[in-house]
């Protein structure tokens, strides 16, 4: 079985449309386990009506409500405590699916690598020209954190690759990953660097970090957190990388990086769901 984790909070467009495209996805067990974060629109509607087109198409769906927003780092763990998945998948809910045999193209990587406790695939922005968000992580010596193939073509796709981290608004892993290391780090609440240091710790006990590019996910960038009107991302995300950075330092700065790369943030241009045709996107088989 794998168990599939999507958070929530007030953004119920994309929610919406995460979960009509999920319903494509092939792989049979599969769980959906999805957690409101104290929603204030009608989200938590849409995931209980949900569920019963989760029902018909053979997935088991569990809402979790909860009363507040209680972040990223914490809406997970609460999940992942409610998992039963030999694989689980973390997804945010500005992602749109639309290879039917994701999921098992995911496990399929990860029964042929048993040194990797953890695959991302690739994230594309859903609008022509579909460029690259963000294909695995790396980071300098000094810390600074690089989207892997930011900005390039979809059609540049390179072969699969361990990298150095991945971000969790799409990655599977293994379940032992979880049974060793625990959730995510309450220290990084409510959100960001959790992920790069879920990878760090797992990479620490042994297990490998893979992206797999024939594996596309469409992701509208940033809008699951730092769209959120309660959380103040900037400075968040300036305190977490502290302590990112200080937890980590003696790793990451002694790791040889195998190409030249520009760590400089590219900032690309972005648009909303209300801008996308994603019915027709997700229509499409995405090759």
């Amino acid at each position: 079985m794998i168990s599939l984790i999507i958070l929530h909070h007030s953004k119920a467009a994309y929610s919406q449309a995460c979960l009509e495209s999920l319903l494509k996805s092939t792989f049979r067990p599969l769980q959906v386990i999805n957690v409101d974060n104290g929603s204030t629109d009608h989200t938590l509607k849409v995931l209980l009506d949900w569920e019963c087109a989760a029902d018909e198409r053979g997935i088991r769906a569990l809402t979790l409500p909860q009363g507040e927003n209680i972040g990223a780092v914490e809406g997970r763990n609460v999940a992942l405590e409610r998992s039963e998945g030999d694989y689980l998948v973390f997804l945010d809910n500005d992602v749109l699916i639309a290879q039917p045999r994701w999921l098992e193209m995911l496990v399929e990587f990860l029964q042929s690598h048993p040194s990797c406790g953890i695959v991302a695939p690739r994230l594309l922005f859903p609008w022509e020209p579909f460029l690259v968000e963000c294909c695995g992580c790396a980071l300098s010596p000094q810390g600074r954190v690089a989207y892997l193939d930011r900005g390039a073509a979809r059609q540049q796709t390179r072969q699969p690759r361990p990298v150095q981290a991945a971000i969790s608004a799409a990655w599977m892993m293994r379940r032992e990953v979880y049974e060793t290391l625990g959730g995510l780090d309450p220290v990084y609440s409510p959100v960001q660097y959790e992920d790069l240091d879920y990878c760090y710790r797992a990479r620490a006990i042994g297990h490998e970090v893979w992206v797999q590019p024939a594996v596309g996910i469409y992701h509208f960038e940033h809008t699951t957190t730092a769209g959120s009107d309660d959380v103040n991302f900037r400075y968040v995300t300036s305190r977490n990388a502290v302590q990112f950075k200080k937890r980590w330092k003696s790793t990451f700065e002694k790791e040889t990086l195998a190409e030249e790369i520009d760590f400089a943030w590219r900032q690309l241009p972005k648009r909303g769901i209300e801008e996308v045709d994603w019915k027709e996107l997700c229509q499409k088989e995405l090759q």
